[in-house]
């Protein structure tokens, strides 16, 4: 379906600090609207937490805490979903260089599982290189027809 025939509403635009506040504000955000797009219960809890490793990845590996560096969140809806955009100012991401968190000599680590996860918990999850050489992650999840 075309832009013109299912418009894009941007819900929130705007540039964070690299904290943990800006992964929580951002979390709650993106729960607050899948639930009123009318995503049952599971499925906006299933989103806010996309958004909070998502972001945790931009602020944490990509942006490295960096006081001067902020976390560009998107958050927008279509009638058909819910789209996140997340890119960070980091040196960028190369996905193919991730170990594998399922692997034996991974799954004690205390990281490496996020991406796995945000992959469970959406529809359509892309990375790729951001505007400025960061890493710029977009995240999508359908609303279920009728709701």
């Amino acid at each position: 379906m075309s832009n013109l025939e299912n418009p894009n509403t941007v819900i929130v635009d705007e540039y964070l600090e690299s904290s943990l506040d800006s992964v929580d504000s951002s979390e709650e955000r993106a729960k607050v609207v899948a639930e009123q797009v009318g995503l049952p219960e599971d499925d906006a809890y299933q989103v806010g937490y996309a958004v909070r490793e998502a972001m945790v990845n931009a602020i944490v590996h990509g942006n490295r805490y960096s006081a001067n560096k902020r976390v560009h969140f998107v958050l927008s809806r279509t009638e058909s979903s819910i789209q996140v955009l997340i890119e960070d100012e980091g040196t960028g991401f190369q996905p193919e260089r991730q170990a594998d968190p399922l692997a034996e000599e991974n799954l004690l680590s205390q990281s490496g599982r996020g991406i796995m996860i945000i992959r469970s918990f959406v529809d359509e999850f892309v990375i790729e290189k951001g505007e400025h050489g960061g890493t710029r992650v977009v995240l999508r999840k359908s609303i279920p027809p009728g709701t």
